[in-house]
């Protein structure tokens, strides 16, 4: 039991987010044991709300991560950043989804959620979906790292659900959140930089 603790601490403080990867793929039954291990995850009344769209194929990437770059584009030249401070943001972002071997789009459906009358019970189901799905994400991301694999959280859906949507073909009642990109390190990752508990918490 004590070494099942220490290893379990131990990947906590290993894992790490990687943004740079081997093009080596990744072989299928991996991927589909990281989302076993996401569907893990507590959720709100047992709602299981999490959906995953695993993206292994380069071209899919590549027209997602156009599409996707282009709506990045426009919200930067909204904010009136300089061209070439936009085309550094824009591009760093295509490269990472394209040269990562995977990626897995994190994303919640409301089916089998429990329906309310009013709209602030309604709002807090949304926002329990959230959670589930974020704590699903997180399970997948000890489970890459636990594979030896790299991994980085990313929110670029949450900015443009709909382009995803329709670039994807997802179901009408998905609800793009989040992706994890997937792949082998390309190189060493520096270590975390975390406040220590004393200074985030208090005792009641």
């Amino acid at each position: 039991m004590a070494s099942d603790r220490s290893a379990f601490y131990q990947i906590l403080r290993a894992r790490r987010s990687v943004r740079r990867f081997d093009a080596e793929p990744i072989e299928r039954e991996v991927l589909l044991r990281l989302i076993e291990a996401a569907t893990l995850a507590p959720s709100a009344h047992n709602s299981q709300p999490w959906r995953f769209a695993v993206l292994t194929d380069s071209g899919t990437r590549r027209r997602l991560g156009k599409a996707m770059g282009e709506a990045f584009r426009s919200d930067l030249e909204s904010e009136g950043r300089p061209p070439e401070e936009i085309a550094r943001a824009v591009g760093r972002s295509r490269q990472r989804l394209e040269q990562a071997p995977a990626a897995i789009v994190i994303a919640l459906s409301l089916r089998d959620a429990d329906r309310y009358a009013d709209a602030r019970r309604q709002d807090a189901e949304h926002t329990m979906a959230v959670q589930g799905a974020a704590l699903a994400a997180e399970n997948l991301l000890l489970a890459a790292h636990a594979e030896g694999l790299g991994s980085c959280w990313v929110c670029w859906p949450l900015f443009c659900p709909d382009l995803v949507s329709r670039e994807l073909n997802l179901p009408a009642d998905w609800e793009p959140l989040a992706m994890v990109l997937v792949g082998r390190p390309a190189q060493p990752v520096p270590p975390a930089q975390r406040q220590p508990p004393d200074q985030i918490m208090v005792w009641r």
